[in-house]
C-alpha cells in the first residue's frame, strides 16, 4: 500500500515556503478568483508561474482551487482562470461548480481534476457520482467515521483524500448558508463571515456553534489502511508557523515517528482538538472556541517553528558524477528523471597535492543552501592534476541550478478546442405551478392547488401514494451516511414497487440511487446552481428538473438559461445548516428537544432546529422566505414547509394564487440582495 501524501494550504508566498522546506508532497493554493478562500494573499497569474516551479523543483505538486460557486456573468473570467492555470503548469485543479468541471473536462482532460469538499461526498452513491462524471479524485467528508471512510474508499476507483488537520465547519461543507444569508457573504463564493464563531446560545450552553478544531494526526496508519490516498491540512487563512507546524507532525507521525501534539495546540487550536467525528464520539466534548489563552499561547513557540523553514532543507536526493581529465572537468546530476551538468576550467598538474576522488567529493556533495542532497557520488579522476575548491564549487552551483531550470519548466498541458456555448433559451410557464414540500402528511394543505407533492421519504406510504398518484415525490434525505444507504436504498426500492414515481434529491448521492433504480430525479436548491452551464451538466446527468440555489440574485434567476426545467424556492424557512454534531443534542440532549430544538443568536433571535430521525438536523432561517407578489421566475416556485401548521400552509399557498404580500414577518433571502 502506497504511502498517503501530505497535501499542504498555503494562502501566501511564506506559507508556500513553508510547507515546501518542511517537506510536504502536494500544495494547493488559490488564484486571485474562483477560490474559496478569497480573503487570503492568493495568487495572480505571475505568482502562480512561479509557485509551480517552487513547487516542482521541490519534488511536490501544485493544485489549484478553482472551487467557488459561479454565476453566468462570471464564466468568460472562469475560461481565462482555467487558461492561467494550465499556462502556470499546475498538476492538479480543485473544484466545486459543475460548470468548471465541463471546462476543464473539455480544454485541458489531461490536468487532474479533484472534487472540492463543497461537494459534501458522504456516502458511497455520492463518490461514485463524482468518478463517474469526470472526477479524478474526491475529499470524504469531514464527518465521516473511520469505518465509513473505508467503505466509501473501497467503492471508488479513484482516489480519496481526507483532512486530517485544522478547522471544523459546524455544517456540512456545501450546506452552509449562514453566512450569505446573515450577511451576504457567501462560503459558496469564498467569503464565509463565519458567524458561528460568534456566541450562540443553545439553552445555558455557550459557543454553541463552534466545534474544536480536528486533529487525525495520530490516526495516520489508521486512515492509510482505510484506503485514504492524501492527508489534507486545512488552513489556507493561517499563518506560515501553522503550516510548518502541521506538515512536520504529518510527516513525522506518517513515519512512525513522535511528533508533538502541544506545539500544534499553541501555535492554533479552539479549546484543544478533537477526532469525534472519526471515532463516533460526536458529543459536547467536540466544542470549543478560540481563547484569550489560545490566542497568547502561540507566541511561545513562533520562533521555533520558523526555524523549521527559516532556511533550504534537503529533501530531493540526486546523483553525481565527477570526472577529470587531462584536458576537461566535468560533473554530472541527475534526479532519475532529468540530468544536467557544468564543465569546469582545464585542470592543471599537480605542483603539491593531487585531486582525488575523496577531495572532490568533500567539495561537490555541500549542497547546503539548496534542497538538494547527494544520494550517490561517483568520481573518476586522473592521477596529477589539480583543480582550484572553487572551481569545484562553481560547477556544483551551475549543475544544480541548470537541474533545477529542468526540473521546474512548465508542462505542456494540451488544450482542447473547447469553450462555453449559450444554452438555448426555453420558455417558462406564467404564472409558474405551485410544488409544495411539506414536513409532514398531516401537514399537507390544498393538493388540488399543487402542482407537485414532496414529501420526506420516511414518510411516505403506499395509502399516500394512492392518495396522491404521480403528484406525489419523495423526498430524499438530504443527508445520508454510509451506514444509513442500504436501508435507504431498500425503502426507495419498495416505495417504488408501490408506485412511487419519482425522488426528490439536496445532494449528489441522490442522483446516482435514481438513475440505479429507473426513478424520475428532481434536484433542490441543496445542489448548488448558480449558472447554466451547471443547469445543462445536470440535465445531461439525468435530471428531470432543479432548483436553483436561493443564493442567487433574482435579476441573476430570471436571466438563466437552459434546456433542465428549473424553479425557485418562494417560501420556506430555509436551511442555513445541516449539522451531524448536532447542537441540540451536545449541550442539552435528544429529550428536551422531541426534534424541535433552536438557537439563539448574540442578538436573542431564535432559529429552529429540525431533526431528522436523529440522523443529523438543520438549523432553519428564524423567518421564512416569502415572494409572493414580488417575482414569478422558471418553471415552477417551491414552498418549503417545515414548522408551519395545516392553516399557516393554507394561507401561504392563497398568498401566491393571489400573488399577495404576506403581512406576517418575512424575508426576500439573498434574491433582492447583490451576494459577495
Amino acid at each position: 500500500m502506497a504511502r498517503p501524501e501530505i497535501l499542504a494550504p498555503a494562502g501566501g508566498p511564506d506559507q508556500l515556503t513553508a510547507a515546501l522546506r518542511c517537506g510536504a508532497d502536494s500544495v494547493y493554493l488559490g488564484t486571485s478568483g474562483f477560490n474559496a478562500r478569497r480573503a487570503a494573499a492568493n495568487f495572480g497569474p505571475p505568482e502562480l508561474a512561479q509557485a509551480a516551479r517552487l513547487c516542482h523543483t521541490h519534488g511536490a505538486k501544485l493544485y489549484v482551487t478553482v472551487n467557488t460557486l459561479v454565476m453566468d456573468g462570471e464564466l468568460a473570467a472562469l475560461e481565462e482562470t482555467a487558461d492561467a492555470v494550465a499556462l502556470a503548469g499546475a498538476d492538479a485543479v480543485i473544484l466545486q461548480d459543475m460548470a468548471a468541471l465541463r471546462l476543464f473536462a473539455g480544454r485541458y482532460p489531461s490536468l487532474h481534476r479533484a472534487a472540492s469538499t463543497q461537494t459534501a461526498v458522504h456516502n458511497v452513491d455520492g463518490a461514485k457520482f463524482l468518478q463517474d462524471a469526470g472526477f479524478d479524485s474526491f475529499v470524504l467528508a469531514r464527518e465521516l467515521t473511520l469505518a465509513e471512510m473505508e467503505k466509501i474508499c473501497s467503492a471508488v476507483s479513484i482516489p480519496a483524500e481526507a483532512f486530517v488537520h485544522g478547522a471544523h465547519c459546524m455544517s456540512l461543507s456545501g450546506a452552509c448558508y449562514l453566512s450569505a444569508m446573515l450577511g451576504g457573504r457567501s462560503g459558496n463564493r469564498g467569503l464565509c463571515a463565519q458567524p458561528c464563531r460568534l456566541d450562540w446560545k443553545c439553552g445555558g450552553a455557550d459557543w454553541a456553534l463552534s466545534l474544536k478544531d480536528m486533529s487525525l494526526i495520530r490516526h495516520i496508519d489508521g486512515l492509510k489502511n482505510a484506503g485514504v490516498a492524501t492527508l489534507k491540512i486545512e488552513g489556507r487563512m493561517k499563518r506560515p508557523e501553522y503550516v510548518a507546524a502541521a506538515v512536520t507532525a504529518c510527516k513525522n507521525a506518517r513515519e512512525g515517528k513522535p511528533f508533538d501534539q502541544q506545539t500544534l495546540a499553541a501555535v492554533f487550536s479552539r479549546s484543544g482538538f478533537t477526532d469525534g467525528y472519526l471515532t463516533g464520539k460526536r458529543d459536547r466534548s467536540m466544542f470549543g472556541y478560540r481563547t484569550k489563552e489560545d490566542v497568547t499561547g502561540a507566541e511561545k513557540v513562533l520562533g521555533s517553528l520558523a526555524a523549521l523553514y527559516r532556511k533550504e532543507n534537503p529533501t530531493v536526493p540526486v546523483d553525481m558524477a565527477f570526472s577529470l581529465t587531462f584536458d576537461a572537468a566535468r560533473l554530472t546530476v541527475t534526479d532519475g528523471v532529468r540530468t544536467a551538468g557544468a564543465a569546469g576550467p582545464p585542470p592543471e598538474p599537480a605542483i603539491r597535492r593531487p585531486l582525488d576522488g575523496d577531495q572532490a567529493r568533500a567539495s561537490l556533495v555541500k549542497t547546503g543552501g539548496t534542497q538538494y542532497y547527494v544520494n550517490s557520488f561517483s568520481a573518476d579522476v586522473a592521477p596529477g592534476l589539480a583543480l582550484p575548491v572553487s572551481a569545484l564549487n562553481a560547477m556544483r552551483r551551475e549543475a544544480l541550478a541548470a537541474l533545477d531550470d529542468m526540473r521546474g519548466q512548465a508542462p505542456d498541458i494540451p488544450r482542447q478546442a473547447f469553450a462555453f456555448s449559450l444554452p438555448a433559451d426555453e420558455p417558462h410557464l406564467s404564472p409558474s405551478p405551485l410544488w409544495g414540500r411539506f414536513a409532514a402528511p398531516g401537514q399537507i394543505v390544498r393538493p388540488e392547488d399543487l402542482a407537485r407533492i414532496i414529501l420526506p421519504i420516511g414518510k411516505v406510504t403506499p395509502a399516500l401514494l394512492d392518495k396522491y398518484g404521480e403528484k406525489l415525490t419523495a423526498a430524499l434525505p438530504a443527508v445520508c451516511f454510509p451506514e444509513d444507504e442500504p436501508a435507504l436504498a431498500d425503502r426507495t426500492r419498495e416505495l417504488a414497487a408501490a408506485g412511487l414515481r419519482e425522488i426528490w434529491t439536496e445532494n449528489i448521492f441522490g442522483i446516482r440511487l435514481g438513475r440505479r433504480l429507473g426513478l424520475t430525479v428532481r434536484g433542490g436548491f441543496g445542489l448548488n446552481i448558480l449558472n447554466s452551464q451547471a443547469l445543462d451538466f445536470y440535465r445531461e446527468q439525468g435530471l428531470a428538473s432543479a432548483t436553483v440555489s436561493f443564493e442567487l440574485a433574482m435579476k441573476r434567476v430570471r436571466a438563466l438559461r437552459g434546456s433542465l426545467p428549473w424553479g425557485v424556492a418562494a417560501y420556506g424557512r430555509l436551511p442555513l445548516m445541516r449539522f451531524r454534531a448536532c447542537p441540540v443534542r451536545a449541550h442539552l440532549g435528544c429529550g428536551s428537544c422531541g426534534g424541535r430544538g433552536s438557537l439563539t443568536d448574540r442578538r436573542g433571535v431564535v432559529f429552529p432546529v429540525e431533526c431528522d430521525e436523529k440522523h443529523y438536523s438543520t438549523l432553519l432561517n428564524s423567518v421564512p422566505l416569502h415572494i409572493a407578489g414580488r417575482d414569478d421566475p422558471g418553471d415552477f416556485r417551491l414552498l418549503w414547509f417545515t414548522t408551519e401548521a395545516a392553516r399557516q400552509a393554507a394561507d401561504v399557498i392563497e398568498d401566491f394564487l393571489q400573488d399577495r404580500p404576506s403581512p406576517a414577518s418575512r424575508t426576500g433571502g439573498l434574491y433582492y440582495r447583490e451576494l459577495l
